[in-house]
């Protein structure tokens, strides 16, 4: 039997895809990415240079009231931060004025949303004054602190206190991280509460008019199901609190310049006073690599947690 092989059918080969659609698609990409580029580059400019020069600072040996003086000891600076007796007091202080002022002001912040998310005369009116401290300058709002609410012989503060005996109490000096903790949990407490009052008018009033017909108490409602609901919205704003808190300068050097000596400087404070007061640069430079690693550290792992607490809700 014989084939006739001009018969038979060759299958045409497969066009080869076509790379118009890709270059179109990244032409598109490209074109929605090019007003962002002049805010990148501005970006770029403003932080990632000077962290670089500060890098390459904290390598050398630098003191400004000795010309000449500088030359390279490479990781000598970071050495000396870390044996350094007063950076490890200065970082203390930082977590000590950051968790306070975050802990406490979270926690008026929550009891003043509870409060706000009531219905009374003249709500709107409380609201909006509620927010005037966190619209203060911290220069103004710690001036306002050392001299009418923590002075000695004229502050508020002591007035109300002196029928138990605190009619002449330095607090500033005496007591200068509650000073700068109070100053700052004033400060704070107004943006923790309206965060916090964004939660509970997010929350469904379905769910507790179901724990109110349960037989749910207000004590149980809140543990059980508000609690949990403002879960997230309290980790935001601890998370804010803190990234902002831990770079807090103004409010030590109006109310106490890191004094008595350096017991309520920070590592901001303390960066500050070796740079423009002890003129080395060098060990500065270091000190503040060392300070934006380790924040970065930190928020990373805070923004994991947040993140993975957003994800667990949306599930």
């Amino acid at each position: 039997m014989s084939t006739d092989v001009a018969t038979i059918a060759v299958p045409p080969r497969p066009a080869a895809p076509a790379r118009a659609p890709v270059h179109s698609a990244r032409r598109e990409g490209w074109r929605r990415r090019a007003p962002l580029l002049p805010a990148l580059v501005f970006a770029i400019v403003v932080t990632q240079i000077p962290f670089l020069v500060t890098l390459w600072y904290s390598l050398n040996s630098w003191n400004l009231v000795r010309p000449g003086s500088e030359r390279f000891v490479g990781l000598s600076n970071y050495v000396d931060v870390f044996a350094d007796r007063v950076f490890r007091q200065a970082a203390l202080n930082t977590i000590v004025i950051t968790g306070g002022c975050v802990i406490v002001s979270m926690l008026l912040g929550v009891g003043l949303a509870l409060l706000l998310d009531r219905r009374f005369v003249g709500r709107s009116v409380v609201r909006t004054l509620i927010i005037t401290p966190f619209l203060i300058m911290p220069v103004a709002g710690a001036l306002v602190w050392k001299t009418t609410m923590l002075d000695p012989l004229f502050g508020i503060v002591n007035f109300v206190l002196s029928p138990f005996g605190a009619g002449d109490y330095d607090w500033t000096s005496s007591a200068p991280l509650v000073s700068v903790v109070a100053a700052l949990v004033w400060q704070w407490t107004p943006f923790m509460a309206l965060l916090v009052l964004a939660g509970l008018q997010s929350q469904g009033r379905d769910v507790l008019e179901a724990a109110q017909v349960d037989g749910a108490g207000a004590a149980r409602t809140f543990r059980s199901i508000t609690l949990p609901h403002l879960r997230r919205y309290i980790e935001l704003g601890v998370l804010l609190g803190a990234i902002y808190v831990v770079n807090t300068f103004d409010q030590i050097y109006i109310m106490t310049q890191g004094g008595p000596g350096t017991a309520s400087a920070n590592l901001p404070f303390y960066i500050y006073q070796r740079a423009f007061l002890g003129f080395d640069v060098g060990q500065a430079a270091a000190m503040g690599v060392v300070v934006v690693i380790g924040t970065i550290v930190v928020a990373t792992l805070a923004l994991r947690l947040l993140f993975r607490s957003f994800a667990q809700e949306d599930r």
